[in-house]
């Protein structure tokens, strides 16, 4: 199963002493971070759902940060095996929850004293193959919309031709090749996992956000690779 590195952030910005709203659309999933971290405000929610999202954001105040971890892997068969419930999968949890939530906390984030979005793309994204041309696509797509969200971001602040403001929100894209989980790497204890990112690394860059220059963070793409 591909790496969730939920648990992991949510674990790093609790240490940091965090306010951490998790959110997760499988009760299931939802139960277990309830479990773990006792101490998080866990909510369920269809992210794929801008409705449900606006009703999130209405319920929330003063987000400053929105950790956009929701993702998933679907590949193989070469270009004519790129199915479209493969499509609909990757594009509804990479795209469509990204655009929902980063519209819906646009100006929480905004407000905030230091307000980040980050996502976690892939390099699969700037090196397409046939095998994983849905996937690819969708880490593209996702990328090109947090360029857009900085953007906003630039433009409402610094991009002021009057009395421009001092920018304070930045949107961020992680590159990784591949995740991996200490449980995962115990479990294969031979296996080199090579280019793999662990989520610890993941979530620990994820808060070093806030301790960097937004004017220099947004739009940046960092890579996390090894």
């Amino acid at each position: 199963a591909p790496a969730c590195p939920g648990p992991a952030a949510c674990a790093a910005f609790l240490t940091a002493g965090s306010d951490v709203v998790a959110l997760d659309s499988h009760q299931g999933r939802l139960d277990q971070l309830i479990a773990d971290f006792p101490a998080a405000d866990a909510r369920l929610c269809d992210l794929a759902d801008y409705a449900a999202v606006q009703e999130l954001s209405s319920t929330l105040d003063g987000v400053d940060g929105l950790i956009h971890l929701v993702g998933g892997w679907r590949g193989g068969g070469g270009l004519l095996g790129q199915s479209d419930d493969d499509w609909e999968f990757l594009s509804t949890g990479l795209i469509d929850t990204l655009r929902n939530t980063t519209r819906a906390f646009h100006d929480q984030l905004l407000a905030a004293e230091a307000g980040r979005v980050v996502i976690v793309s892939a390099t699969a994204a700037a090196t397409p193959t046939a095998g994983n041309a849905n996937y690819a696509t969708a880490k593209a797509a996702a990328e090109a919309w947090v360029a857009a969200v900085a953007d906003s971001f630039r433009k409402a602040q610094s991009g002021r031709k009057v009395d421009p403001l001092p920018q304070t929100a930045a949107a961020v894209t992680f590159v990784i090749k591949a995740l991996v989980t200490d449980q995962q790497q115990a479990a294969e204890p031979t296996r080199p996992f090579s280019g793999y990112t662990n989520v610890t690394q993941v979530a620990a860059a994820a808060v070093g956000l806030w301790g960097g220059e937004a004017a220099t963070l947004n739009g940046a793409k960092i890579s996390l690779a090894p």
